[in-house]
């Protein structure tokens, strides 16, 4: 995958001030936000501190300095997912970038259209076309699993077909940690002249991404799960396509002109940035992909890709653990669900947390996926990232034997 050396990851941990100053945190929960080193504080608190002005507005120089530190994020962005800085639009989030496409390249569909999505789906990306297909009267499908909570692509080639317009799907599941094809998905889609949209929530920062080589048609992406503040995000579009695109949000800096009556829009990517956006927020997000870089994610990948598999191995030797997603490490990224027979996710999380290892239960956003699985009262959920170590794996085998002692399991 890559020539570097392994992660020195006693050293990066020193650049993480929650696990700096607690080195005795275990912290398992990054599928729901990742810590943030401090190079990304100092670059928020830089703008703070000695050009802190609005953007694209003042011709003086706090907000020229302002526009410019702004601007370059688009290009660190681009470099992180393979993709032209013109083509990387700012918003809050995962969540917001996935409503926008579903409200944007809805509005010419109505009966008889198709919008296809996975069974592995976050409610962002599940609720926005849910909403998009009672106003529009189009139909939602979803691509069903195998056994191992992978995309059954023999059933998706079945199911996309000439009425699907576009198919949106998770690139790495948040609950079962199954890594998608989507490079396959979105030839399947484009077979049918369908556009293909990719939740990356999970996998930016975790995944080398390059959305030329997944020829796919829109990403997304949140700044809290890849190091970056929260409130920020991306969202990637071809060129010709977001061109095509109508706004969803209106008001100032997103125009070119307004009359009473009318308005005109300013150029992509601008013309989906509506007000005065989080500008420090946004050079956190800048130096967060700096960080992601100068480690090289291939380096996260490989050194997730060991913790991983020994995680797995851990896991499956506790008798009355039960865990969920693909069998082989290769085959996913770093979300480990799971549960412990006798013991509710929400009581083994209380146990884990008097051991000081922090992780996430519950249904993580995805209930119809869990219901399908059974799992009503939801699951315990580990993540992993680059600052991640074996001896937090550890200390959750210890905590899993605790819980499993208290309710006499």
């Amino acid at each position: 995958m890559t020539n570097r050396p392994p992660l020195d990851v006693r050293r990066l941990r020193q650049d993480f001030p929650l696990l700096a100053a607690d080195p005795s945190l275990h912290y398992l929960d990054s599928a729901a936000s990742s810590q943030t080193p401090v190079q990304v504080l100092e670059a928020m608190d830089n703008y703070y501190r000695h050009f802190r002005a609005n953007v694209h507005r003042g011709m003086y120089r706090a907000s020229e300095t302002a526009s410019v530190r702004f601007e370059e994020v688009r290009r660190k962005a681009a470099d992180l997912i393979g993709a032209h800085e013109e083509e990387i639009v700012f918003t809050r989030g995962t969540t917001e970038s996935l409503n926008v496409l579903a409200i944007a390249l809805t509005r010419k569909l109505g009966p008889g259209d198709e919008v296809c999505l996975s069974a592995l789906e976050h409610h962002a990306n599940l609720v926005p076309w849910q909403m998009a297909a009672k106003v529009r009267g189009f139909a939602l499908k979803v691509l069903p699993l195998d056994t191992e909570g992978r995309l059954d692509l023999e059933a998706a080639r079945t199911l996309i077909g000439p009425r699907t317009k576009v198919v949106s799907v998770a690139h790495v599941s948040n609950v079962l940690g199954t890594i998608v094809p989507v490079q396959e998905v979105a030839a399947l889609a484009h077979a049918q002249g369908a556009l293909c949209v990719v939740d990356a929530a999970q996998s930016v920062g975790h995944l080398p991404i390059d959305v030329r080589r997944l020829e796919i048609d829109f990403l997304a992406f949140s700044g809290h799960k890849a190091l970056g503040p929260t409130g920020t995000g991306v969202l990637w579009g071809r060129k010709s396509l977001l061109d095509g695109l109508e706004p969803v949000f209106y008001g100032g800096d997103m125009i070119q002109e307004v009359f009473w009556d009318r308005a005109t829009w300013n150029e992509t990517p601008w013309k989906f940035e509506a007000g005065t956006p989080d500008v420090g927020g946004i050079i956190g997000l800048g130096a967060a992909c700096d960080y992601l870089r100068l480690v090289g994610v291939e380096v996260i990948r490989r050194h997730e890709l060991e913790l991983l598999a020994y995680a797995l191995d851990k896991l499956r030797a506790v008798p009355g653990v039960k865990l969920l997603g693909p069998a082989r490490a290769e085959e996913r990224s770093g979300a480990i669900s799971f549960s412990v027979a006798g013991v509710h996710p929400h009581d083994l999380a209380t146990v884990l947390d008097t051991e000081n290892v922090a992780i996430r239960a519950g249904h993580h956003c995805a209930m119809p996926l869990l219901r399908d699985l059974g799992l009503i009262e939801g699951t315990a959920r580990a993540s992993l990232h680059l600052y991640s170590v074996p001896e937090d794996i550890d200390a959750l085998i210890t905590g899993i034997a605790k819980a499993q002692k208290i309710f006499r399991v």
